[in-house]
């Protein structure tokens, strides 16, 4: 739990943290930093003040980038007071129930990423979870940058501290913040798509193994998390093809460049999840076609069983019906007999059962 005026310090923060007036109890924001020329700049910054600063050094591509892990209503309200937000993208910045999108309100550019990690532990079970995700919203505006984490699935402290050790690309402004979450969101998908592989063929071994007993539930939660997965990444595709478009001249140019990078890779993992989806629509069918085999197995076996016990029945009721005159009634070897007639009868069935493999 965050305190006021308190929060967890990144390598890179050198012991400063941001403050805010606005919570007496609780903080959301992570990190307030103020970047000029790509470097960032010594010293502790509330958020309207390095905004200001960041405005009156424009000229030297200066921005501030305000992180923020789960706001609340109120803290969103003062902030959009000063950065000039629309109340549609508090919103969305609050609650966090969105779908991968580019948005666009003035002069702000909003973009929402849904984030995704791998949580398995070996083995699929029938309530086990695989994936879990959250989301990752940034505000681009003149002079700034706020990024809104939701969840767990994708800390941005190891970005910023990567981002901060390349100049040069910093120093193109807030999109190159916008790229750099961007690109690690996207190499999360990747890291999750292959972990997912490993799982679908294990689940696949087992399904078609002479020996299988796996249980149809165990694909239907591998379906589940594969359908959570597939909605976080998918619907990615359209923000991108708009930030790498010519005509787009809100992202820099160098930046684009960076973007198409990071397309490339969202186009692979959606290859690999389509595939992925499709080779477990083919294993659940494969599995429902072998409980149905399973199931006409189990009905020829109770069939040739009832038919071998049908014989039985059959001699031993018309023996039962106690009429005076029936054959060998009165005979001393009668009844040893009828139970050896009775016990070769079923060893014939036997066999024949046998043969045609419905025992």
């Amino acid at each position: 739990m965050r305190r006021a005026m308190t929060r967890m310090l990144s390598p890179t923060d050198n012991g400063r943290r941001p403050a805010h007036p606005e919570s007496p109890e609780r903080s959301a924001i992570v990190d307030c930093a103020l970047y000029v020329d790509g470097e960032r700049q010594s010293g502790e910054w509330q958020y309207a003040d390095a905004l200001t600063e960041a405005r009156q050094q424009r000229q030297r591509n200066a921005f501030v980038w305000l992180g923020l892990h789960e706001p609340t209503q109120a803290e969103m309200a003062g902030i959009a007071e000063t950065y000039g937000l629309h109340e549609l993208v508090v919103e969305d910045a609050v609650k966090a129930e969105q779908r991968p999108k580019l948005e666009r309100f003035g002069d702000v550019s909003s973009l929402v990423l849904r984030t995704a990690r791998y949580v398995g532990k070996g083995e699929v079970t029938e309530t086990s979870e695989v994936v879990e995700t959250g989301q990752v919203m940034l505000l681009i505006g003149p002079g700034f940058v706020i990024s809104v984490r939701h969840g767990d699935a994708c800390r941005l402290s190891p970005v910023r501290a990567d981002l901060e050790k390349k100049q040069d690309l910093l120093a193109q402004g807030p999109w190159s913040v916008a790229y750099a979450v961007t690109d690690r969101v996207v190499d999360l998908y990747v890291e999750v798509a292959d972990q997912v592989e490993v799982d679908l063929d294990a689940l696949e071994a087992e399904v078609f193994s002479r020996s299988s007993h796996s249980r149809i539930q165990r694909i239907y939660q591998m379906k589940r998390e594969l359908v959570e997965f597939k909605r976080a990444v998918v619907p990615l595709q359209r923000p991108l093809l708009t930030l790498t478009a010519q005509v787009n001249r809100e992202v820099p140019k160098e930046i684009r460049r960076y973007f198409r990078d990071v397309q490339d890779h969202l186009t692979r993992t959606v290859e690999q999840i389509n595939s992925y989806d499709d080779l477990l629509n083919s294993v659940l069918q494969a599995r429902l076609a072998q409980v149905t085999v399973d199931q006409n197995n189990d009905m020829r076996k109770i069939a040739a069983w009832a038919g071998i016990a049908a014989v039985w029945t059959a001699i031993a009721g018309i023996y039962g019906m106690n009429f005076t005159h029936m054959p060998e009634l009165n005979w001393t070897y009668g009844y040893p007999v009828v139970l050896a007639v009775m016990l070769g009868i079923s060893l014939v069935l036997y066999r024949f059962f046998r043969r045609r493999g419905w025992l």
